[in-house]
């Protein structure tokens, strides 16, 4: 690993923090915040590819984990990953690799449309096949409960996934860090 990858994991890490400045809306039902802050695992995947995105939000729930109030609303502690936003939490991780996974095996053919479809999968799906199952354990709810109380956050999620490809092909056009990382 290389001093710029460090760099970029940081920085990303830190994008995420950032984007935890948005105040959160929490839906009654299921006791999730919405929040600004899974377009950052959207990113991180996107841009800096599988290793590196997951590894920048590795960083940021390591933080959150020693105390530092980053999330969202200010929350953070051990605490946060026992409660019904946990497996939301640890699945960020999961979605910055397959996001960046997929991004890196269609980088020769990358358009806003394909980004799009990288983020819905890694981003939304595979993140609520992780999360869904973690509400109804916390929150002691049947798993159907858990699934159609996730479902309003799905539009927000929608919007998420459009900001995050249109950025992440921006950057790949511009600044293309996984076309880099390829080639070293």
């Amino acid at each position: 690993m290389t001093t710029k990858d460090l760099v970029l994991i940081a920085l990303f890490a830190a994008i995420v923090a950032v984007l935890g400045v948005f105040p959160p809306f929490t839906l009654p039902l299921v006791g999730v915040p919405i929040t600004a802050q899974s377009l950052g695992a959207m990113l991180a995947g996107g841009v800096l590819g599988a290793r590196r995105g997951a590894l920048a939000l590795v960083l940021f729930l390591a933080l959150v984990a020693i105390g530092l109030p980053l999330l969202s609303g200010g929350r953070g502690g051990f605490g946060v990953f026992l409660g019904p936003s946990g497996g939301f939490l640890v699945g960020w991780i999961v979605a910055a690799y397959a996001i960046g996974f997929l991004v890196e095996r269609a980088w020769d053919r990358l358009t806003y449309v394909s980004a799009f479809v990288c983020c819905v999968a890694g981003g939304i799906l595979l993140l609520y096949l992780i999360g869904i199952p973690w509400v109804a354990y916390a929150a002691q709810i049947p798993l159907a409960t858990a699934f159609w109380g996730s479902m309003p956050f799905i539009p927000g999620d929608v919007i998420k996934a459009l900001i995050a490809s249109v950025v992440i092909v921006t950057v790949a056009r511009s600044y293309p860090i996984i076309a880099a990382q390829r080639a070293s």
